[in-house]
């Protein structure tokens, strides 16, 4: 499996990532292509290959229609904290989305699942820190710098890169911080800014600052942190095979104003799983990975209406699953194990949800890792009409099929047929395309 590894030495923002990854292989070409399925105008990209204190690499804009200034400074902060400043009245719907309005724009755009899912991970991590600095919910949060069009193409754009890049598994350095002061649409605060703090700290993050006297972290580059980098420490047992560079546009004092990123396999021996042959080396997997937040509690005094009710809205909520276990509780009482899984980012969100709709009186919360296969959605003609299935692949063959239910229960509606036969249509179309 390839593994990113970013070099966090001179920090990292939203546009360094993307030059990074563009320096990595991912062509500027697809990436625009996919960007344009978000819907939005009013922009157009610009990539350049250039030089930062003798280093050579990408240099990422996005540069905003109309605007008096070419937007992706290449310090995304600087980019995120003065758009009022150059924009001017003219643009300040850009400045002021909500993260509802955000979440639409992604969810009803024709982005892949996973960029989606991703892409509103990271901005789902944003909204919560704004929202504890400001002391309101997430989905009251309105985003003035990181809600601008510019910095929403650097986020999902970085999601798009590291799709077109496989999916590698990602992996950091230490966190490196400049020291100084910010400006931004709230006031001038200090080096970490308070959303960059908060985000990392939600996700126990360690942040070390240097002596070079801007911000190196931004917002955006600290929620693209704490959502794909798995782990954070010197590298070890990684074979660079390719490395990219996403340049900035300041001229710091210390360190070059760049984010190296290495594309590598793991040098190390793989663990063989019992019954493989131990003289054969395991090929490597292309499987997904990524963390969900595992939420349980014990319930001896809660009612089947409530329990439901709760499955129902968790779901609805959007829980990656909800499910209960008939379990024996203390003094021999029957009682259920209720379980959520949700992503990380979410896992606070669905804490209060249970202590509040259900008997709880504590949670219990661990994060565990997954591993899944890559998954494609596609059509298969059936006497009802076209059904869709989910394909489950690993290193490029299928493992897994299913007809999607949904698409099932529709053409069995149309049909006026039993959901079963639909069912063993769209299994039997299935088979001489596998």
């Amino acid at each position: 499996m390839k593994t990113l590894y970013l070099d966090l030495f001179s920090g990292i923002s939203g546009d360094m990532f993307v030059g990074a990854l563009i320096d990595l292989g991912v062509s500027p070409a697809r990436l625009e292509r996919e960007l344009r399925k978000l819907g939005l105008d009013g922009y157009h990209l610009h990539v350049s290959r250039a030089r930062k204190s003798g280093i050579e690499g990408i240099k990422f804009d996005v540069h905003v229609d109309g605007a008096h200034h070419e937007h992706g400074h290449g310090h995304a902060h600087s980019r995120e904290h003065h758009h009022e400043r150059h924009h001017g009245d003219s643009h300040s719907h850009e400045e002021n989305r909500t993260w509802n309005e955000i979440r639409r724009l992604i969810t009803r755009s024709r982005l892949s699942s996973w960029v989606k899912q991703k892409s509103l991970a990271v901005f789902q991590r944003i909204a919560e820190a704004e929202g504890r600095i400001h002391g309101l919910p997430p989905e009251q949060v309105h985003f003035h710098e990181v809600g601008a069009l510019d910095s929403i193409v650097d986020i999902v754009g970085a999601c798009i890169g590291l799709e077109l890049l496989g999916k590698p598994r990602v992996l950091a350095s230490p966190v490196i911080e400049g020291i100084g002061w910010v400006d931004c649409a709230h006031g001038r605060f200090p080096v970490p800014a308070p959303a960059t703090l908060a985000i990392l700290g939600a996700r126990g993050i360690a942040v070390t600052q240097c002596d070079e006297p801007h911000e190196l972290v931004t917002p955006t580059g600290a929620a693209l942190l704490a959502e794909f980098a798995e782990s954070f420490g010197p590298m070890e047992g990684l074979a660079a095979e390719r490395i990219g560079f996403g340049l900035g546009t300041r001229e710091n004092r210390t360190r070059p104003n760049v984010l190296r990123a290495i594309l590598a396999v793991t040098a190390g021996k793989r663990a063989k799983p019992a019954g493989i042959s131990s003289n054969k080396r395991a090929a490597a997997l292309d499987w997904e990975t990524d963390t969900v937040a595992v939420l349980e509690t014990n319930l001896d005094d809660i009612s089947a209406e409530i329990l439901g009710g709760f499955v129902e809205k968790a779901f609805n909520a959007g829980a990656l699953d909800v499910f209960h276990t008939p379990i024996q509780m203390k003094k021999n009482r029957p009682g259920v194990l209720l379980t959520v899984l949700c992503a990380e980012s979410q896992a606070d969100a669905f804490t209060e949800l249970i202590l509040r709709e259900t008997s709880a009186f504590g949670v219990r919360r661990s994060v565990a890792e997954r591993r899944k296969l890559r998954r494609e959605i596609k059509s298969v003609k059936t006497r009802f009409g076209e059904i869709a299935v989910k394909l489950g692949l690993l290193n490029g063959k299928v493992v897994q099929a299913a007809p999607e239910y949904e698409s099932c229960r529709k053409a069995a509606q149309r049909a006026n047929a039993p959901l079963k036969t639909v069912y063993s249509a769209a299994v039997k179309a299935l088979k001489p395309n596998l």
